[in-house]
Order: C-alpha cells, then structure tokens, then sequence
C-alpha cells in the first residue's frame, strides 16, 4: 500500500469530490460518506475488516479536521457562530472525543463499530428525509449541562468518524438557537471534535501490528491526503449549488441512499461477528 495505484487515486479523489459537493449542498457530515467507500477500499487492499473499519473511520473524521477549517471560516465571515456557544461546549467535546478515541474506539471490535455506524447512519437519514424541524422550547442549559452535552457529542462522534453535526444541530435549535446560527456554529465545533479524536486514534493505533506502512496510528495518510485535498475544494461548490437546486428533494433521495450505506455496513459488521 505504500505505492499508489492510478486507479486507487482516482477513486480517492472521487470519494473527495463527492463528499465535499455534497457537504456543502446537503450540509451533511463527509463521515457518512467517507467511511463505507473508505472500508470498502481497504478491504480490497488486504486489509483485515475489523482493521478496515476503523481505519476508515479515523481517515474520514482526520478529513473532517480539514474541511471543517474552510466551512469555519465561510461561517465567521457571516457573522453567523456563536462563538460563546463553541467555547462552552468544548471542553466537554474535547473530554468525550478522548474518551472515545483513546478507549471505547480502541477496545471495541471493529464490527461493532461497523454496526453502531449504520444505526447512526439510519437515524441521519430518517432526519434527512423527514426534514423535521426541531422545536425550540428551552434555553442553553448551564455550565454541567453544557459540559455533559459536549462529552455526549464529541464521544458518539468519535465512534462513528462524523462531525457531529446531526447531534449539535439538533441539541442547539432545541435549546432555542436559530437554526442559522446552529448550522454554523456546529461547523466550528466540528474543529475540536475532530483534532481531539484524531489526537486519539493517532495514539491508540500506534501498537497494531496488522496496520498498512502507510498508516500512522488508525489514519490512513494515503487516503487522508486525497480525500482531504479534493474534499475542500469542492465544499464551496456545494455551498453555492444549494442556493439553485431543490435542496429538499436531493436530501430525500440522498436519504435513500444512506439506507443502502447503513445497510452495507451491517453487513460488513455481521459478517465479521461471525467470522
């Protein structure tokens, strides 16, 4: 796996395309996408498939780390983060991610791992299709209940190699926070979500014997690179493709296809508990 194949790049760079486009359109979470087509690859490079599994979920959640900064940034120029919000679930999601990634990410199998990410993958999708809006009917909680909600998000997320938006967003509009201002200010928490938990799986990789030359802890930096470099060019595209196309219809009909995703990854996870 050291040398890249043409045709292994070309895939790589696909899956980034395709993940940032739709990031921005759909304003999804990359991982969603990220890490079927990942596992998918590195099954077919040899990898074993519990090692598959979480080496995809590292690489798509270390992509997230980049692609986060230039949603970030178009978000700050709006004037739309609340930024206050970000500094008081931080910490929280900062102590979650390290939890997940240093210890539950590395005791569970990665066929677990394979099953929780299609039921998480069922629930955005069910949200994706519904289209429901969440009724605001409270304020922000205080200091612990904020702490509490950080470590929920930053510790879910590190299982599954998502962002965190479909737990953020939903928690802060039920909260009373504008949607507008919770999109945006779930893409900056995206930032500390994402370096905590590669923090973690850089770490608790480090003594797996099985792992590719081309890995560094779980992160497979082949993929990390390409993915991550086409990813945040198309992000903007997206963005502005959302103004212009029916945004409603493409979530119902990419929901569709995210059942078929969750399908495929209970399938790959049975399949190794069986194995």
């Amino acid at each position: 796996m050291s040398d890249m194949s043409f045709v292994l790049l070309f895939e790589l760079a696909l899956l980034g395309i395709g993940s940032g486009f739709l990031a921005g359109l759909l304003g999804i979470g990359g991982g969603m996408v990220m890490v079927p087509v990942l596992t998918f690859l590195l099954s077919g490079l040899g990898t074993a498939p519990e090692l598959a599994v979480k080496m995809a979920i590292a690489t798509s959640m270390s992509a997230i780390l980049f692609t986060s900064m230039s949603s970030v940034i178009a978000h700050h120029k709006r004037g739309a983060v609340r930024w206050s919000i970000v500094m008081h679930l931080a910490p929280g999601i900062v102590v979650g991610s390290l939890v997940s990634s240093l210890g539950a990410f590395a005791l569970l199998k990665g066929s677990w791992l394979a099953l929780f990410f299609s039921v998480f993958v069922i629930f955005s999708a069910t949200q994706m299709f519904s289209d429901k809006k969440t009724a605001s009917t409270r304020a922000m909680p205080g200091m612990v209940g904020k702490f509490s909600a950080g470590s929920a998000i930053g510790f879910l997320s590190g299982l599954v190699g998502a962002g965190g938006g479909f737990l953020s967003v939903p928690f802060m509009t039920w909260c009373n926070v504008a949607i507008h201002n919770a999109v945006a200010t779930s893409a900056a928490l995206g930032f500390p979500i994402a370096l905590a938990n590669v923090t973690g799986y850089l770490l608790s990789g480090q003594g797996i014997a099985e792992r590719p030359e081309s890995a560094v802890g779980y992160v497979w930096l082949p993929g990390l690179v390409v993915v991550a470099a086409f990813s945040v060019l198309t992000a903007p595209f997206g963005a502005r493709a959302a103004h212009a196309l029916p945004v409603k219809k493409l979530k119902r009909i990419f929901a569709c296809i995210l059942f078929l995703v969750a399908a495929y990854m209970f399938y790959t996870g049975y399949r190794g508990l069986q194995a």
